[in-house]
């Protein structure tokens, strides 16, 4: 475990931060493309969300991976970090007029439209500007994904897409917007997902969905299936790279794409989750009554999914060789939430050892804040120390 981490580098370095393998990522992204490259018509975007750091947005860029964006801010921080623009997606279910026209004026690939009141505004900016506007329409296609349900996306009631019953009165409404282009559908059942049947559901319903649409004689050029592959957070080492070949599988089996369609994803979190990792230090072991307290100088600021999702992070003292221990591992933050791990085995720590909250290159930088007037952390590179 000491070997992942140039421990010696890091005690010059001011605590918290971010510390990201770029050799995994790299690794993490050749057996991307190594598994798509037998399906000309598969494209990959990178779901932006999960991290926008430039560094890592360039070499995910470098590796010609697409832009999954669901804010003009992520638009900028694509463009920014050298994403061509007909490779941007955009997505969202609040778009404002000014991120539409950014979408616009930056010629993006396509909208992913959740509304028929976004639609209008779309079509109404369009028309303004002299455009088309092409867009895919986010429908739910009720597939429960069996995951937290802050992170459920897909089932019929969502603040999320388009739900079934509405499809086609939506249809019916595009065909009166005279600068909208429907040239896909677009779905996303959630994030974290590990069971592959979620995955073979989603292509079942999606297969129901093109019938309807080719009764009504509509083929689109485009299918995207969102992302929501999941990652292996009790043992990072274990599985460093998701099995991106039973993911892509799934779809290659199930899904019954019309001729010349093209297959797009969306994923995040499987490409950089495991790659990152907050380093943070020891600053106080507190006995308390019945357990030991190492308070630890990253907070919920730092690394908020333990607070907001109650999500595990495997936790590892990096700098000690002594025998485990159980430990409440909290940071410094004014909130009881401010908690990384309850009854957490870690070598036997003490004030100025290093710990490592593993698997936090997903949602853990990109989600940071300046709660308590702290700092944002810094990050570094495995290539770069």
């Amino acid at each position: 475990m000491k070997g992942l981490f140039p421990i010696d580098k890091f005690k010059n370095i001011e605590t918290p931060f971010y510390y990201y393998n770029t050799s995994l990522l790299r690794e993490t992204l050749n057996t991307i493309k190594k598994e798509t490259a037998q399906f000309p018509n598969y494209h990959v975007h990178y779901a932006v969300k999960a991290n926008a750091n430039n560094r890592i947005l360039s070499i995910i860029r470098e590796n010609g991976l697409g832009a999954d964006c669901v804010s003009g801010g992520e638009i900028k921080a694509a463009l920014k970090a050298g994403f061509p623009s007909d490779k941007i997606v955009f997505a969202g279910v609040g778009k404002a007029d000014w991120e539409i026209k950014l979408g616009f004026e930056s010629n993006i690939f396509c909208f992913n439209v959740e509304s028929i009141p976004e639609l209008d505004n779309i079509n109404e900016l369009a028309s303004i500007q002299g455009k088309t506007a092409s867009v895919a329409l986010r429908i739910n296609p009720n597939i429960d994904a069996h995951t937290h349900h802050y992170i459920t996306t897909g089932l019929s009631e969502n603040k999320f897409g388009i739900s079934l019953i509405h499809l086609d009165s939506v249809l019916d409404h595009l065909i009166t917007l005279k600068n909208i282009k429907l040239i896909g559908l677009h779905f996303h059942i959630g994030s974290q997902i590990t069971d592959m049947d979620s995955f073979k559901g989603l292509c079942i319903r999606i297969n129901e969905i093109q019938e309807h649409l080719y009764q009504r004689m509509i083929i689109v050029d485009s299918i995207n299936v969102g992302g929501g592959l999941g990652i292996n957070y009790e043992e990072p080492d274990k599985e460093p790279i998701p099995d991106f070949r039973s993911y892509f599988s799934v779809f290659y089996k199930h899904l019954k794409l019309r001729p010349k369609q093209e297959l797009h994803f969306e994923l995040g979190r499987s490409i950089i989750c495991q790659c990152g990792s907050l380093i943070t230090k020891v600053l106080y072991i507190k006995e308390g009554i019945n357990k030991k307290f190492v308070i630890v100088d990253a907070g919920m600021t730092d690394l908020i999914r333990p607070a907001l999702y109650q999500a595990y992070h495997k936790i590892e003292n990096i700098t000690s060789g002594l025998a485990p221990e159980e430990y409440d591992v909290v940071g410094p933050i004014c909130e009881s939430s401010d908690c990384f791990g309850k009854i957490v085995s870690l070598n036997a720590t003490h004030r100025g050892d290093l710990l490592a909250i593993r698997s936090s290159g997903a949602y853990g930088e990109i989600m940071a804040s300046q709660y308590n007037c702290r700092e944002l952390p810094k990050a570094y590179y495995q290539d770069e120390l």
